[in-house]
């Protein structure tokens, strides 16, 4: 309670001061606008320009990526690291992509998928993909040998040793990897929304920038910012709960 109290009290102190700060001219309103004119523009993309929908779409495009990120990430991290012929195959390759930047394979996904649905997800899965893998891997590598050698004893079959013991450890730090891919997900979403969309957050946020909507893109920026919040929040609670032990 202590700390929840102290956390609202650090964010309303940085808001206060953002509204002095621009209220008092320190601020010049075009490059930042104050918070009371970010919440009357983002009341008004709520009730005049379909907010909730755009907000649904980017979710969705997230979700979808993120989820199919994950679902390839996690058996190629345990097999990489289960196996070192498949680890010497592919971490030099995920390696060398990772640190490709995503914006600069903009042109290259439009050649590829065109300018549709298929484009944004796969900039999103990009951005997720490369980074969640080598986690999911390095989790994997931290299972202490001894776990694995004393399920083998007992009879313990590869499947047990995966799912009773490998899965088990690494479970708490995978969630907490997930919790910060996700993250890195909705990072991209401007980047995937400016590809031919008419849809989504980020076309909001690049459509007022167009117009120097400077309230509008901040508003877009607290609605993604939320939005993480909240999710985190919730990637924490299931946390707490599934691994009550820690």
């Amino acid at each position: 309670m202590a700390e929840s109290a102290v956390s609202v009290a650090a964010a309303a102190l940085v808001v206060a001061g953002w509204e002095l700060a621009a209220r008092g001219g320190i601020i010049a309103p075009q490059f930042l606008p104050s918070p009371s004119r970010v919440v009357v523009a983002l009341w008004t993309m709520l009730t005049e320009q379909n907010l909730v929908w755009h907000v649904v779409v980017s979710t969705t495009r997230v979700w979808i990526a993120f989820l199919l990120a994950a679902a390839m990430a996690i058996p190629i991290g345990i097999m990489m690291s289960s196996y070192r012929i498949v680890g010497a195959a592919l971490e030099p390759m995920i390696d060398f992509i990772r640190y490709l930047p995503v914006p600069a394979l903009v042109p290259l996904s439009i050649i590829w998928f065109g300018v549709g649905e298929e484009t944004k997800i796969f900039l999103l899965w990009l951005g997720t993909f490369f980074q969640l893998v080598l986690l999911v891997a390095d989790d994997m590598r931290r299972v202490p040998h001894e776990f694995v050698e004393v399920a083998r004893t007992v009879g313990a079959s590869s499947r047990q040793v995966m799912t009773d013991v490998a899965l088990r450890w690494m479970g708490p730090t995978l969630i907490d990897n997930l919790r910060i891919t996700l993250g890195w997900c909705w990072t991209y979403l401007i980047i995937a929304e400016i590809v031919a969309a008419d849809s989504g957050i980020g076309y909001v946020i690049w459509t007022a920038r167009r117009f120097v909507k400077t309230p509008e893109v901040m508003a877009g920026v607290v609605v993604i910012g939320l939005i993480g919040l909240v999710t985190d929040q919730l990637l924490r609670l299931l946390h707490r709960r599934l691994f009550r032990y820690l």
